[in-house]
């Protein structure tokens, strides 16, 4: 199980892993942050980069914060870390 420290940018041009940022890794989503839909996307996007299901992941801390917490279950955070930083 990995617990990671993100910075999401909702309404990007495109989704991708920008780069770390204090301790944070930041991450771009398409989607708005309107009705949970950003939070959705994050969700989707960690789900891909770590090869688990979508139902796996979820945002423990900061659900309407640019800054959050998110759960990945099934991965160690270093081996998602190095996946989404490569």
């Amino acid at each position: 199980m990995a617990d990671l420290a993100i910075r999401l940018q909702p309404r990007a041009k495109r989704e991708e892993v920008v780069g770390e940022r204090a301790g944070a890794i930041v991450i771009r989503v398409t989607a708005p942050p309107v009705d949970g839909k950003a939070n959705a996307a994050l969700c989707a996007f960690l789900a891909k980069a770590a090869g688990v299901s979508v139902s796996r992941v979820e945002v423990v801390r900061g659900q309407t914060s640019r800054d959050k917490v998110v759960r990945v279950e099934g991965v160690t955070s270093e081996a998602l870390r190095a996946a989404l930083l490569r």
